[in-house]
């Protein structure tokens, strides 16, 4: 579309810690088709200051977003669709970023969208303030990272004897909603996107791609789109837009290897 524009922002240095992106998108005539999202191992604070999109439940019911959502962790597809002129301002965590703000273990919001409409009094209309609203937040609150996860997130940590491991995949599940090895397939599944960003249409395109972020064969990339998207690689090619195509592309680069 001509009119649809999306937007990222780097998070103040005193959110850094906890918001990796601040983005925005809008449209002012979607076209009404559904968008496949990708999922990218982070949650999402979400802010609809225009016409909320309906999400397609498990039950295959068309149900309307609320106003203001968080958006835990995707491990399987998110189909959504606009109900009108979209105009989203939101939130994307660290994988352990979003644990302190949500104040509740994050596998409570896996796959779910928890209304947050009673959050706010008045929802905020830009990214700066939706910046000022969540260091409120992290001050009133004192927000606080768990050290052990965050390196697990970032590269290999020291050996540690059983007890001490099976006590950082517990809090590796709370901080982030995922075990590692399901963050780490959704990092891989991330990575195809990425990689086919620099491939231009190439022949065997998906191939290609997966192949590079460390996938074995075509039916091992299959299983993933159908996992985490619910369609083909084929078929997201030819659906993808608007909100799916710029999720999809944006500037969010996968971090490092989950290791616990």
């Amino acid at each position: 579309m001509a009119d649809d524009v999306y937007e990222e922002m780097a998070p103040p240095p005193r959110l850094a810690d906890f918001v990796l992106k601040l983005w925005t998108y809008s449209a002012a005539a979607p076209s009404g088709v559904v968008q496949r999202i990708v999922p990218d191992g982070c949650c999402e604070l979400i802010v609809h200051l225009g016409a909320p999109y309906e999400e397609l439940g498990g039950d295959g019911a068309w149900r309307l977003q609320p106003e203001v959502l968080f958006a835990g962790q995707l491990t399987r597809p998110l189909v959504l669709r606009p109900t009108g002129p979209v105009h989203v301002i939101a939130a994307r965590f660290h994988p352990d970023g979003a644990r302190p703000f949500l104040d509740r273990s994050l596998r409570q919001a896996t796959d779910r969208r928890i209304d947050l409409m009673g959050e706010m009094a008045v929802p905020p209309r830009t990214l700066a303030q939706l910046a000022d609203w969540l260091d409120r937040r992290r001050e009133d609150d004192r927000w606080s990272l768990d050290p052990a996860v965050r390196a697990a997130l970032a590269e290999r940590p020291a050996d540690l004897d059983p007890a001490a491991r099976r006590a950082l995949q517990r809090a590796f599940l709370d901080r982030v909603g995922v075990s590692a090895q399901t963050l780490r397939s959704i990092r891989r599944f991330r990575q195809v996107f990425e990689r086919a960003e620099h491939l231009d249409g190439a022949a065997g395109l998906w191939l290609k791609a997966g192949l590079e972020a460390g996938y074995f064969d075509q039916p091992q990339i299959a299983r993933d789109f159908r996992r985490f998207l619910g369609c083909t690689a084929t078929d997201w090619a030819r659906q993808q837009s608007e909100l799916a195509r710029a999720l999809s592309s944006e500037s969010y680069k996968t971090m490092g290897e989950a290791t616990v």
